[in-house]
């Protein structure tokens, strides 16, 4: 595996950020993986336009802290501002290039990821061999939260002691894409109901904002803007998953953000919308494959 670090090979540039940290390797044979630590800020300004030019990969970007930005269309039309979470991430295909406004400070890790990359760890992986991947708004991913985690130390290291860790970890994030996001719309058959990506992002918004509490299915479809019944057939359409399906996986997630705050599982229970630590539990065991109390003992020793 080629590596490196440096500032003048990542997407800083574009954000006009031309000396910020990169580090690039090649994980599996000729393509190149690049992440770049963004960390800009408006110092006064109102907003930020930023352009990235046509290229045969993809860009991801995971926000490190909340952001608002809009979309900007080739003819210069400009979407609504939307807010961005923490831990969310942003999906986008290169191919047109793609162009945003920024609204606020912007603290990120943004990858260029060359379709060929995809192809490689999809040879070299148990990987789907997916040709593309979905494009996404404002997507929760926990795993990419804590990969991206990961990545962090890195940009503090010198020399090339963090050659293997770069490597692996960028496998495992091409692989979580090819995974979560790899295109299966000539599978599911054109027949499928699908929510639009913006209806999907309005959806989830909804159910984070409110995950804790319980709610019919009704408010989350008025939240996407569609009735019920094309909303669980629409949404499973892009995820694979039911509203419920997913909701529950996000408070397991949540759940395991608490573990770390030491609260106890009657505590978390009642903070994640399940209705006593029981019901966590057997959640939590469905989903994962152990127990609260065993997930801990492996990852928070």
């Amino acid at each position: 595996m080629n590596h490196s670090t440096g500032t003048e090979e990542g997407v800083g540039a574009h954000f006009g950020l031309p000396h910020t940290p990169c580090l690039l390797a090649r994980p599996v044979r000729d393509a190149r993986f690049s992440v770049t630590r963004l960390e800009w800020r408006l110092n006064g300004d109102a907003s930020r336009l930023v352009s990235l030019p046509p290229d045969d990969a993809y860009f991801l970007m995971l926000y490190l802290k909340d952001a608002h930005h809009c979309d900007v269309a080739a003819d210069g039309t400009e979407s609504e501002v939307r807010r961005f979470r923490q831990g969310s991430v942003c999906l986008v295909d290169l191919a047109h290039g793609a162009c945003i406004r920024l609204f606020s400070n912007l603290d990120s890790l943004a990858f260029q990821l060359p379709r060929e990359l995809f192809r490689e760890v999809g040879e070299f992986s148990a990987a789907p061999k997916a040709t593309r991947l979905r494009c996404r708004r404002g997507e929760y991913d926990d795993v990419m939260r804590n990969l991206g985690a990961a990545l962090l130390p890195l940009f503090e290291k010198q020399g090339s002691s963090h050659a293997p860790v770069l490597q692996h970890i960028a496998i495992a994030i091409c692989a979580h894409l090819l995974h979560a996001y790899g295109d299966l719309s000539g599978e599911l058959g054109s027949s499928t109901a699908r929510l639009s990506v913006w209806q999907e992002k309005a959806a989830k918004d909804f159910m984070i904002d409110n995950f804790a509490d319980h709610f019919p299915t009704a408010a989350a479809a008025s939240a996407a803007g569609v009735s019920s019944r094309d909303f669980i057939e629409g949404f499973k359409g892009v995820t694979g998953q039911t509203p419920q399906q997913w909701l529950m996986r996000y408070r397991i997630a949540r759940a395991k953000q608490y573990f770390a705050d030491r609260l106890t599982l009657a505590e978390i229970a009642t903070r994640c919308g399940f209705t006593d630590e029981n019901h966590l539990t057997k959640v939590f065991r469905r989903v994962t494959g152990a127990t609260p109390s065993a997930w801990r003992a492996r990852w928070l020793q």
